[in-house]
């Protein structure tokens, strides 16, 4: 008998959407593209399947373009064969009652040259972002950028639109902008890495603008209850210099007033990984959701390690609508039967967590009930 006591468990209404529950997968980088078109492969729609009975599967942060590339063996939605695969994907998803939105992603200055024939990667500005790229010989740390023009800006929003009109054909159920830490977005965002003087830099209304643009573009292919965003406001390790700075709350305030206008499916919010004591951030420290909860009206989505009982803890608080799991949908295809049933969760192997096939992919068992 279903265990409707957790609010994990509960049916919710997401838009013109019905989810099964209210946990989430998060979006997890595994690196099984392995071709050289980055074409999502049969063994892709079946580790997806595995993991339909989440209320919604978001999907790897997959590439807008070819220029958005910075992870090796990462998946695309830019090609008529990444569409093709994503179909694939998207099917096995539908098949087994599940639903999927397509993380929609840009690395930006994280990237390094081993991905463009020797040229440098583009930013907001020229300005080493003090990261490490994940190349096809190893990670390597990031060198300066050049900087984007204007006219690469424009490009680069109409590649958004366009990956957007791509995973409507692959058949996918909505749209999540994958805005966090070390991607495009929040270099745009920070002082360390914008320090541009024209439209798109200095004030935090020019920072952010580019974060409205791209939404924009993007409801012009799906209707706004289909689309999310994603972001990491606090991170402040293994993203190099893109960390929160005194600006970093008056930018967040702004962003989540202009998003009450947009109806979007929801803002997707990742906690602090680590003590925000001393930081610029550190009155969020305490109050950290409730400060996104007070400043925004619409659904809100945590991330921040939860387990079963934190996630059911937080529903119950009204401090979030939905919770997304990732590691723990590793290692357990079936992590809501294990929530429902109370059974404990399996370990997964990291060593796989980004290469290989099958193993500590596709081959983690379902518990035995």
């Amino acid at each position: 008998m279903k265990d409707t006591k957790q609010p994990l468990l509960e049916e919710y209404q997401l838009g013109d959407l019905t989810l099964k529950n209210r946990v989430v997968m998060a979006s997890l980088t595994r690196g099984r593209a392995t071709n050289a078109g980055l074409v999502p492969t049969p063994l892709m729609a079946r580790y997806y399947a595995q993991r339909a009975s989440a209320g919604l599967i978001l999907s790897e942060g997959t590439w807008v373009s070819p220029k958005a590339i910075g992870f090796i063996n990462v998946p695309g939605i830019y090609t008529e064969e990444q569409v093709a695969g994503w179909k694939l994907v998207t099917q096995a998803v539908h098949d087994k009652g599940g639903l999927i939105f397509s993380q929609l992603g840009h690395i930006g200055a994280a990237s390094h040259p081993d991905f463009f024939d020797g040229e440098l990667p583009a930013g907001p500005s020229a300005i080493n972002p003090q990261t490490h790229s994940f190349t096809p010989v190893g990670f390597k740390e990031t060198l300066t950028p050049r900087e984007l023009s204007l006219a690469e800006i424009k490009q680069t929003i109409q590649d958004y639109k366009q990956a957007a009109k791509n995973a409507r054909e692959a058949g996918f159920d909505g749209i999540e902008i994958h805005a966090q830490a070390g991607m495009l977005i929040p270099q745009f965002l920070s002082l360390a890495t914008n320090q541009r003087t024209d439209a798109y830099g200095g004030s935090i209304e020019n920072r952010a603008r580019i974060v409205f643009e791209i939404l924009d573009a993007i409801i012009e292919v799906w209707d706004s209850t289909r689309v999310a965003i994603k972001f990491t406001p606090v991170a402040l390790s293994h993203v190099g210099i893109v960390v929160p700075d005194e600006e970093t709350i008056p930018m967040f305030q702004y962003i989540l007033k202009k998003l009450n206008d947009y109806q979007l499916a929801f803002l997707h919010i990742v906690g602090p990984a680590e003590d925000l004591t001393g930081t610029p951030v550190a009155v969020l420290q305490d109050n950290y959701f409730s400060h996104f909860r007070r400043h925004y009206s619409g659904r809100l989505m945590a991330n921040m390690g939860f387990t079963q009982e934190s996630g059911n803890a937080i529903l119950k608080e009204g401090l979030a609508d939905l919770v997304s799991f990732g590691a723990p949908f590793i290692a357990n295809p079936d992590l809501v039967e294990r929530f429902q049933h109370h059974l404990p969760l399996a370990e997964s192997d990291r060593d796989t967590y980004y290469s290989g096939g099958e193993k500590g992919y596709t081959d983690y068992p379902a518990s035995v009930k």
